[in-house]
């Protein structure tokens, strides 16, 4: 664990940086023990892109839901492609999924708040801990102007749960920076994107959004709350490895 001022003054350096300067802090710091953990959003798909141009040997983690749309599974195979990377997926614990489903039900996050963070913790926090088990940092695609609590993030993080670095290039970005940078760079992207979906995850949990609405909106668009549109990934709390259905 990093010293608490040593993190700090890494972060008023690289505040004024540009990502593919905070991207070349992590690989020279970290080398292989850094990874990008992707959901193929925009925002992964721009910071692939500058990674492999640091490092075409990048390492990109997913977490493969078993619920995500055929669109980014097509994504995966154009990545894949177009980089000539090694997608790394994780999956759920299929006996996990099998006792959720047969105790709640194949749509339960329908259901209620705590049906729905109970089928993420399967899905998606029990996955990440593996799959960050092996990293000593992980880059994330969040931006402060996405709201929640992700508008106070620093760009360089001690993650204590997962006993790793968390690193958020692109925290001062914007969301038409991001589309820039994919634009200018012919970088692939989801075409759910160009549907009205700004943000992606599994397919029946997420809509497109009408012209005005948060970008989040999409997102758990059925639940009362509009500053609960996390599914765990990028809680402060210490991760679960053993969910409980």
């Amino acid at each position: 664990m990093p010293a608490e001022q040593a993190l700090a003054d890494l972060n008023e350096r690289l505040e004024s940086a540009s990502p593919q300067e905070v991207l070349r802090w992590a690989h020279d710091e970290l080398g292989s023990g850094v990874a990008l953990m992707s959901s193929f959003g925009l925002e992964d798909m721009a910071l692939l892109d500058m990674l492999w141009r640091i490092t075409p040997q990048a390492r990109v983690m997913t977490l493969d839901t078993q619920r995500l749309p055929t669109e980014t599974y097509t994504l995966f195979d154009q990545a894949t492609a177009r980089y000539g990377i090694k997608i790394e997926a994780f999956y759920p614990n299929m006996d996990d999924v099998r006792a959720m489903v047969e105790e709640r039900g194949y749509n339960l996050f329908y259901k209620g708040v705590d049906n729905r963070k109970m089928c993420c913790a399967v899905r998606k926090v029990e996955p990440l801990g593996r799959a960050l088990s092996s990293v000593d940092g992980w880059i994330t695609g969040l931006r402060r102007d996405q709201g929640m609590d992700r508008g106070s993030i620093d760009i360089v993080e001690w993650d204590a749960a997962h006993d790793a670095y968390k690193i958020s290039p692109l925290a001062n970005w914007t969301f038409d920076q991001v589309r820039e940078y994919i634009d200018e760079n012919s970088v692939p992207y989801n075409e759910l994107h160009d549907k009205g979906f700004p943000s992606l995850g599994c397919a029946p949990c997420t809509r497109a959004v009408q012209p005005g609405e948060d970008i989040r909106a999409g997102r758990w668009w059925w639940e009362s709350d509009p500053n609960a549109k996390e599914c765990g990934l990028h809680i402060v709390e210490a991760a679960t490895h053993t969910p409980a259905v």
